[in-house]
């Protein structure tokens, strides 16, 4: 009786006063019970159960869980009575593991478990005949671990597989990062040889470039054809100034001729005018 009491006191503890319904783990491990009770339908949300080295002998008044995931029943007394456990068709995950199982019949209920992955029954009597994998391989086929290990004896990662896809997300982010340092190298890469040819280049101008005369020998035909030019450019120059001086002399002389004609003429007009006054003036004195 005080069993079963402190059974029920144990789940009340655990609630916190939250209802039955909003519970999606409950931990009942090491309160002493030989059988269940106080464990109800109402915990409906229920993932996770762990009943761990309580002393049940019986799972007889289990209750139907339709969301439980997983149920740890480690260290217990079972011996059988596993058809109790088919109200929780969605569950993935069964330790068994330190019960009383002795027969392979035993497990025959686990078959309408079709979601069962992994069952854990180490430290069983039942492991300890020779065909133990293959037996239970056979009977319950839906599972891919026994005992934490596969068919091809290969370790089970992870009971819900999250961190099988937390091994993904990682492989794909060792990926991105191995082809950031790809291309980092391939950047590094190209500048090294960037520098390396512009430092090549650099030294084969150098190289390439012998001071001599020849600059000088520029400069000074340069500076020589200039000059001789200039000379040119001022001998032309006088040469103008003189040809212009003539012009300026005959232009000069012209007008000096032009005036003298022009001066001839008006004065031989005079001339004839004062003859013309005085033959009139000698007709006037006839008269």
């Amino acid at each position: 009786m005080k069993m079963s009491l402190g059974l029920g006191k144990r789940i009340e503890l655990e609630m916190r006063g939250r209802p039955a319904d909003n519970i999606l783990d409950l931990n009942l491990d090491n309160c002493r019970a030989n059988k269940i009770e106080g464990l109800t339908s109402e915990f409906t949300n229920l993932q996770t159960l762990s009943l761990i080295n309580l002393g049940l002998q019986s799972l007889e008044g289990f209750p139907k869980l339709g969301n439980l995931r997983k149920l740890e029943l480690s260290d217990n007394r079972i011996s059988g009575g596993l058809n109790h456990l088919t109200g929780c068709p969605n569950l993935t995950h069964l330790s068994l593991s330190g019960n009383k199982i002795k027969d392979f019949d035993v497990l025959d209920p686990l078959k309408d478990l079709h979601f069962l992955r992994s069952l854990d029954l180490f430290n069983c009597e039942v492991t300890n005949n020779e065909q133990y994998r293959e037996k239970v391989f056979a009977k319950l086929s839906q599972i891919t671990y026994l005992d934490g290990f596969d068919r091809e004896e290969k370790e089970q990662e992870d009971v819900d597989g999250e961190e099988e896809e937390d091994d993904d997300d990682d492989e794909v982010v060792d990926e991105i990062e191995d082809d950031d340092e790809d291309d980092d190298g391939e950047e590094e890469e190209v500048g090294l040889s960037y520098l390396t040819k512009n430092i090549d280049d650099e030294d084969e101008d150098e190289e390439d470039f012998e001071p001599g005369d020849d600059d000088d020998d520029d400069d000074d035909q340069v500076v020589e054809g200039g000059e001789e030019e200039e000379d040119d450019d001022d001998e032309d120059a006088p040469a103008a100034e003189e040809d212009g001086d003539e012009d300026e002399d005959e232009d000069e002389e012209g007008e000096e001729e032009g005036e003298e004609e022009g001066e001839g003429a008006r004065g031989t007009k005079r001339k004839h005018e004062e003859e013309e006054e005085g033959a009139e003036e000698e007709d006037e004195d006839d008269a």
